[in-house]
């Protein structure tokens, strides 16, 4: 029977380390677990890092073909829309003005690489990035031409640093003027004040008339505590990917399996005993 109303929960994943692999792969399970608790009336929603342009593919492979995608980390929100020639519709994006802090930045990280994401998705960068880290329309530029114009996030890629020196690092730079979440290895992901995919999915709770206590969010990484935190704060629930870092796991309310091992079709396959847990209590 499909739920409805005050019934629905909403579901919200991040892309990568939680629903895929390292390498892009998508278990055929995971994937299973999540259209199954779509067909039962929930509401699931990507929440993610990434861009739009490299996100939306993933939606279409676990059976989102409509609702809201989060990407940039909450600074952008999309309708998802298989028909477009984008496979999205551009809602909202939030800017900000990274002047000063791409100077604080270069300045303590010569050595860096930076990139910025300009309203259109379009990335401008000034030194190499992996393949697919950015979006699908990048160019290469001089460093003064990231500064200046409004962007929706800044990424910040320090190869040569441990993840905690370079954690260390950006905490001495009192970014206060804006938001900001450090990943696995030396790559600093930073949005504008207050947004974070937790004010990015309150907009579309509120929009949905879903209750704060029945949310469960699932992810890995630094960029997903906010929502962990704003889950929990409702009631909901909030579940850390087995080989995420050990804030993230202090972050939640439980740790499943690692990516490896399909975590997320771990927590999903479990709905219905949570469900029942809750009926209970």
């Amino acid at each position: 029977m499909t739920v409805t109303g005050d019934q629905r929960w909403l579901i919200a994943l991040d892309i990568d380390g939680t629903l895929v692999h390292d390498d892009g792969y998508l278990s055929p399970r995971v994937a299973s677990e999540v259209k199954r608790v779509q067909e039962l009336g929930h509401l699931v929603v990507v929440a993610t890092g990434r861009s739009a342009v490299n996100a939306i593919g993933v939606t279409k492979e676990i059976g989102l073909m409509d609702g809201k995608l989060i990407a940039s980390n909450g600074a952008v929100t999309v309708k998802i829309n298989h028909d477009h020639p984008k496979g999205f519709e551009t809602e909202e994006v939030i800017t900000f003005d990274p002047t000063d802090v791409l100077t604080k930045l270069i300045n303590s990280l010569p050595d860096a690489h930076f990139a910025v994401e300009d309203a259109q998705g379009v990335y401008k960068f000034h030194k190499h990035f992996p393949a697919d880290a950015l979006g699908d329309e990048n160019h290469e530029t001089p460093l003064e031409e990231l500064m200046h114009q409004p962007v929706s996030r800044i990424v910040v890629l320090s190869p040569e640093q441990e993840t905690e020196e370079f954690v260390d690092t950006v905490a001495t730079l009192g970014l206060s003027s804006v938001s900001y979440a450090i990943g696995y290895s030396a790559w600093l992901d930073i949005a504008p004040l207050g947004v974070t995919k937790a004010s990015a999915l309150e907009v579309v709770r509120a929009h949905n008339n879903i209750r704060p206590d029945q949310i469960i969010t699932v992810g890995d990484g630094r960029n997903d505590i906010s929502m962990f935190e704003w889950a929990k704060a409702g009631g909901g629930l909030a579940f850390a990917m087995g080989q995420g870092p050990e804030e993230v796991h202090a972050a939640a309310s439980f740790v499943t399996d690692a990516v490896e091992d399909d975590g997320v079709a771990s927590v999903l396959s479990g709905f219905e005993g949570i469900l029942f847990t809750r009926s209970l209590g």
